[in-house]
């Protein structure tokens, strides 16, 4: 199994930045996509950006030009920069990833437990 697990999350201000990173363990041999997600009280978890292994990402409209996505793929961590944040960013953030298990075999999609951020006015 691999396991996912992110940090960095805390409250701030709106307007006011944080970093969360993920960092994937287990036993796997390589981690193909890796990505945030979040979920507000009330709503549906909802792609926030993902990363490739060939480096391609991929942002939703509303977070474009406030956050970045980066990747170490030598440590399989991934990183979300967010910055100027607004309170409607409130939510739990969470690590997923698609990770191919072992040279022949198959992928599994990992989740992390999330990390909570709160914007506050």
């Amino acid at each position: 199994q691999v396991q996912l697990v992110e940090s960095g999350g805390g409250s701030v201000q709106a307007g006011g930045s944080l970093r969360l990173s993920c960092a994937a363990s287990g036993s796997f041999f390589s981690v193909n996509y890796m990505g945030w997600y979040r979920q507000a009280p009330g709503k549906s978890r909802e792609l926030v950006a993902g990363s490739f292994k060939d480096g391609r990402t991929n942002y939703v409209d509303f977070v474009k030009d406030r956050f970045t996505i980066s990747r170490d793929n030598v440590r399989d961590v991934v990183y979300l920069q967010m910055n100027n944040l607004k309170p409607e960013d409130t939510a739990i953030y969470s690590c997923n990833a698609d990770v191919k298990i072992h040279l022949n075999g198959g992928y599994a999609n990992t989740w992390g437990q999330g990390t909570q951020v709160t914007v506050s006015s």
